[in-house]
């Protein structure tokens, strides 16, 4: 309860959702004045003082069972101090009637708690990350915790309705919440890149399929790339640039882009075999470079790495 007025109270929102979900009125006592509730608490103290006080149930179906008698045999058939009528007569009379029936499902809500939209377009809940549209990143939104959901809400509003996460560090994400420009490249995996370089021609195909040979995950954003150039340039032309970059053995995105900047796709081959793939090395100084001949020590420049060579015999200090 935000705010008890008899008038216009307002009521917090897992509250009101626990009223919608049952059917229930609620009718707030009036602020600062306990007497208001002295009925309803009275049978509170009876339920403690009668029932409960002489019940050491083993656990909640033995609990279950005592009360129903209890209801039936004591509390119910007594006379009410105030109606004079035995409870369970007024009840069966009276009021089941105008009972709702109960929900097929209970009510689910276990918290609500705030949550703020991070860079990344999820939020964080018990550990666990789920997605949110990128017009709220750095907004704050209310997670409402069910039993098997999750839902984000921006004061009233549903933004959106995720699975429940069932160990930390699980994400649930929606590729429509990223930005279109960001989206882009979590939609074309490796093998969707694969499929779309072998609908351009056979050159793309081969490239494609060179550049995710080593480093595969640093390789993808250059492979997205380049099957970017198609939809600025053409097909046509991105399967030639293929075919010139495969022929002079430097088949990279930034030779490819060059390529079609300069128009040399559309200058014929010169003739002649392929040239052979060039080589390239991570290291190219020998490890003895590293090394002062005189006093055996290793120079300043020279890491871990160098020591480990000397040790296992690549090099002699």
């Amino acid at each position: 309860m935000l705010r008890a007025a008899l008038e216009d109270q307002k009521l917090a929102e897992p509250y009101r959702k626990l009223a919608q979900h049952y059917g229930c009125l609620i009718h707030p006592c009036r602020p600062r004045t306990p007497q208001h509730k002295g009925i309803a608490e009275n049978g509170v103290h009876y339920v403690q003082r009668n029932l409960l006080a002489a019940e050491q149930p083993a656990d909640l179906a033995q609990a279950n069972r005592a009360a129903r008698v209890w209801v039936r045999e004591v509390a119910g058939v007594r006379e009410h101090g105030t109606t004079h009528v035995p409870p369970l007569r007024r009840f069966l009379e009276e009021e089941q009637a105008a009972l709702l029936p109960l929900p097929a499902e209970p009510f689910s809500l276990r918290e609500v708690r705030g949550v703020k939209v991070h860079r990344d377009c999820h939020v964080q809940v018990e550990g666990s990350y789920y997605s949110a549209p990128f017009a709220h990143v750095g907004q704050k939104l209310d997670a409402y915790v069910y039993e098997h959901t999750v839902q984000l809400y921006d004061g009233v509003t549903l933004l959106v309705t995720h699975p429940r996460a069932r160990r930390p560090g699980e994400r649930h994400t929606k590729l429509e919440h990223y930005p279109q420009e960001k989206s882009y490249y979590l939609i074309h995996t490796r093998d969707y890149c694969q499929q779309q370089a072998g609908r351009i021609g056979p050159h793309c195909a081969q490239v494609v399929e060179q550049l995710l040979e080593e480093r595969p995950l640093d390789r993808l954003r250059s492979v997205q790339g380049l099957l970017g150039l198609a939809r600025r340039y053409s097909p046509a032309r991105l399967e030639a640039a293929c075919a010139r970059a495969l022929h002079y053995g430097d088949a990279t995105y930034r030779r490819l882009k060059r390529i079609l900047a300069a128009g040399l796709d559309q200058v014929p081959l010169e003739p002649g075999p392929l040239q052979p793939e060039l080589r390239f090395y991570e290291y190219a100084r020998p490890v003895g470079e590293f090394f002062c001949e005189e006093v055996g020590l290793a120079k300043p420049a020279q890491g871990q790495a160098a020591m480990a060579a000397c040790e296992g015999g690549l090099a002699r200090c």
